[in-house]
């Protein structure tokens, strides 16, 4: 699975300006809706409940919150860049700038296990994670997360 299977143009957030979990989380599920044309707030409320089952704040700044919602058809990310750092309950107990939520169908097991591992080999790449933190335009940082050269050395 690549993340241009997962990713489209219109759902990178090249400046995401928020000063907390929950506000975050509620801007991610307003953009998934208005791609997804699902209920933005069974969005946020599925986001938040796995929060609730611990953070997915994975350290080094980054994010991979994700759930499992109906009415779905394949995984869909979003990708945020936050213009300041907030707290997240990250593991590492650092603030997150780099956020990649990740929605699937309730039925897409090992697919939704595939997507997540590829989002979690993306951003542990330290190069990448410098670069997007070093744009702000959405078509150079949706660029640096499908290009095949990042994909397939981050694999």
């Amino acid at each position: 699975m690549e993340l241009c299977d997962l990713l489209s143009a219109d759902a990178v957030i090249e400046k995401l300006n928020v000063t907390s979990k929950k506000q975050a989380l509620q801007e991610i599920a307003r953009r998934a809706a208005s791609i997804t044309s699902l209920d933005e707030r069974a969005i946020f409320d599925t986001l938040l409940e796995r929060e609730r089952l611990g953070t997915t704040g994975v350290g080094h700044g980054i994010a991979i919150p994700h759930g499992k919602l109906q009415g779905i058809e394949h995984p869909v990310g979003i990708f945020a860049r936050l213009t300041k750092s907030i707290d997240f309950d990250a593991i590492d107990d650092q603030p997150v700038d780099i956020i990649f939520a990740l929605l699937a169908p309730i039925e897409a097991g090992a697919d939704h296990l595939k997507a997540l591992a590829r989002v979690s080999r993306l951003l542990r790449d330290r190069d990448i994670c410098e670069k997007l933190r070093g744009s702000d335009r959405s078509d150079a940082l949706y660029g640096l997360l499908t290009e095949p050269s990042t994909t397939s050395h981050a694999a």
